[in-house]
């Protein structure tokens, strides 16, 4: 599934954006006296929580209600998830959400449904993710990468956050394309895999580009490819997957947010508003591009039908390659 950003109409757009967070910030009613809480199932760090802490900042400089990101990681999201779904559906608790929840109960029983216990209010972001190794690898390409695990079969180690997220499933998928015995390490946030990357523990790694972008700058690590169907602008020079050679091989990587169910129409409705102007600010598609975001866009039934179409491409991947959560 592919996303890609609007341009930006300029700085009246912008000041008409304000206005309009204005106004709505004013009608919200006594639940907008309140901090919202913006549950984070992952490990602070990643690009969910600098999604989600970029869109609050906006949200409340411009106006709107104060928004808290709480990281509550465990369990593959669940944890976090959980307590979304149990909160009380008057608009003062969301859920940040990512491939993982869509994923998860393909793999796992739950104690929610993706689709019954919530109320979907946007997609805020898409991710770039990328296979890397360390700078001083004798790996420069994703051939090399595979032509080693070819030679030294579950001896080479991939690690990423996981497992059951949507980096864990890239993972499967590229092993067994590729007729790859690598051995999989998970980690709780891509920035323990990275440390992990830099350390030599383990040869490669699956991480979003924010996380990495210092090292890729420096030189401390190397990028063999990223998972996306197609190059991505802030690295052009960083073939695909598919373009290696793995025609199936395919992972895009999205972060959103949602409300419990039962949420009143008219909360969602505000809160879509809200999320939808930040998202539309020139300052904040600066800061996404910087970090390799694609701004979102998809609202309420958008994002529903958006949810249900990744829900069909991952129930599909996961019974065709017959994946199962260890």
């Amino acid at each position: 599934m592919q996303w890609s950003d609007q341009p930006s109409k300029g700085s009246c757009l912008a000041v008409a954006l304000v206005a309009a967070v204005v106004l709505l910030a004013s009608t919200f009613g006594a639940w907008s006296q309140r901090a919202i809480r913006m549950i984070l199932p992952f490990a602070p760090g990643g690009p969910a929580d600098a999604m989600a802490r970029i869109l609050a900042e906006q949200i409340g400089t411009t106006g709107g209600p104060a928004m808290i990101v709480e990281p509550h990681p465990g369990a593959a999201t669940v944890i976090g998830t959980e307590l979304v779904s149990r909160a009380a559906p008057d608009g003062n608790t969301l859920g940040i959400v990512s491939n993982s929840f869509i994923m998860l109960p393909h793999l796992r029983k739950v104690n929610y449904d993706p689709f019954k216990s919530f109320e979907p209010i946007c997609r805020l972001a898409g991710f770039v993710s990328l296979v890397v190794v360390n700078g001083d690898s004798p790996y420069h390409t994703l051939a090399d990468l595979i032509a080693a695990a070819h030679g030294r079969p579950g001896a080479l180690t991939l690690g990423t956050i996981g497992p059951a997220t949507a980096s864990h499933i890239a993972f499967v998928m590229l092993s067994r394309a590729a007729n790859a015995d690598m051995t999989f390490v998970p980690f709780n946030g891509y920035t323990a895999a990275i440390q992990s990357l830099l350390g030599n523990h383990i040869t490669a790694a699956i991480a979003d580009y924010s996380s990495l972008q210092g090292e890729l700058k420096a030189g401390a690590l190397r990028a063999l490819a990223t998972t996306a169907r197609t190059r991505a602008a802030i690295l052009p020079d960083v073939p695909t997957i598919i373009e290696s050679g793995y025609q199936d091989v395919a992972a895009e990587f999205f972060g959103g947010v949602v409300a419990p169910a039962k949420t009143p129409p008219q909360i969602i409705t505000q809160l879509s508003s809200l999320f939808t102007a930040a998202m539309q600010a020139p300052k904040i598609k600066e800061k996404f591009a910087a970090l390799g975001f694609y701004p979102g866009g998809e609202c309420g039934a958008d994002f529903a039908a958006l949810l249900r179409r990744v829900n069909e491409d991952y129930g599909r991947v996961i019974r065709d390659a017959n994946i199962k959560l260890e």
